[in-house]
């Protein structure tokens, strides 16, 4: 199942997050994104719903099976194009930029593809 991008976005952000501090609240993701409160909320609504997270009463949020896969997707995409644009030279603001664009465009064959030939090429 196709997910918008933005939704891949906020799933890889609450799994860097969870990653960095342990717990995420919206009020983390707001902080992180630089994005609305109410914006949070929205997608946190959609993302509950569709069975990609679940909120508990404290208000903390976990990734659901199926969101942890998308957030681990994109975030080793992001990892992997960004470091490799590195590597040849394009500058590390430039390159998680272009990689975040990157992740969510390219095919899992061409990835593979591309992975490969970095784990070739090092």
């Amino acid at each position: 199942m196709k997910i918008q991008e933005s939704a891949e976005n906020y799933l890889e952000t609450i799994l860097i997050l969870k990653n960095r501090k342990g717990l995420v609240r919206s009020i983390d993701i707001v902080n992180e994104l630089e994005f609305s409160k109410p914006s949070v909320s929205v997608a946190m609504k959609n993302l509950r719903e569709n069975g990609y997270i679940e909120i508990d009463d404290s208000g903390y949020i976990s990734l659901l099976p199926e969101g942890q896969k998308i957030a681990e997707t994109m975030y080793e995409r992001h990892t992997s194009i960004s470091s490799w644009l590195m590597e040849i030279g394009v500058d590390s603001k430039t390159a998680v930029e272009d990689a975040c664009r990157i992740e969510h465009v390219i095919s899992a064959e061409s990835f593979e593809a591309v992975k490969n030939y970095i784990e070739k090429n090092r």
